[in-house]
């Protein structure tokens, strides 16, 4: 479904932030991208999805294709509308706004289309949502805007999910309720997941594959219960998971 074919991205003309990397996603897949801080993981989900032209980076070689199209250069809100539907760190909910009608920009790209079954299908998944439908999205807990924005991603109908760092700042118990949602929604749902992720070991439960990046490029692929034994992945690349 979708790739990227040796794609090198520059911020200001100068920082090389990609270095050749490419990947494939397949449709009905999770697949993970690990790496430490810095290895360019964000950079490429701002890639796929159009935002990177915001903060002042360009692709300058390669391409990013869905369905075999290149799309390196198209407008966010085309992606969108095409399937690609961006959740960023930090989840990005509009504070103001009820839960409901966060979940309901969702479905902005879609015009005219009416979505009651659509909220209907988030609340089913994420029942907390419904309960707190009217309260102002800035007064729910970490967990639970993480679900929103989650949720607000599916009232776009996606096709692919680039979920950004979805366990940053949440409790244990929160971060296995999130990643068992992102395991339901794939198998259910049929939702295609790319998945940065600092938590490697909860990452790598759910991913069908998994690629880790080490300045701009891939450094190891493959299968994550094989990556999950590997001491020269954890110790060289990922280095953290004592917390985990």
């Amino acid at each position: 479904m979708l790739r990227l074919n040796e794609v090198q991205v520059r911020y200001q003309r100068a920082v090389l932030a990609l270095d050749g990397l490419s990947l494939n996603v397949r449709e009905g897949q999770v697949v993970a991208l690990l790496g430490n801080n810095g290895s360019g993981k964000s950079t490429a989900l701002k890639t796929i999805s159009g935002l990177l032209r915001g903060e002042g980076g360009r692709v300058t070689k390669g391409r990013v294709l869905l369905d075999g199209q290149a799309v390196t250069h198209m407008d966010p809100a085309d992606l969108v509308r095409r399937g690609v539907f961006h959740v960023m760190e930090g989840r990005r909910v509009f504070a103001h706004l009820s839960v409901e009608d966060n979940l309901r920009a969702g479905a902005h790209t879609r015009r005219g289309a009416a979505v009651g079954g659509d909220l209907s299908q988030v609340y089913a998944y994420f029942p907390r949502l419904e309960e707190r439908r009217r309260a102002m999205a800035g007064t729910l807990s970490g967990g639970e805007q993480q679900m929103l924005a989650i949720g607000r991603a599916m009232m776009a109908r996606p096709r692919v999910i680039l979920l950004d760092e979805p366990s940053l700042g949440l409790a244990p118990r929160i971060v296995q309720n999130i990643f068992q949602l992102v395991q339901r929604l794939n198998r259910e749902a049929g939702t295609t997941f790319l998945l940065v992720e600092q938590n490697a070991h909860r990452a790598l439960e759910i991913a069908d594959y998994a690629y880790v990046l080490d300045n701009g490029h891939v450094v190891l692929e493959g299968d994550p219960s094989v990556m999950q034994m590997n001491g020269f992945l954890e110790h060289a690349y990922l280095g953290m998971l004592e917390a985990a």
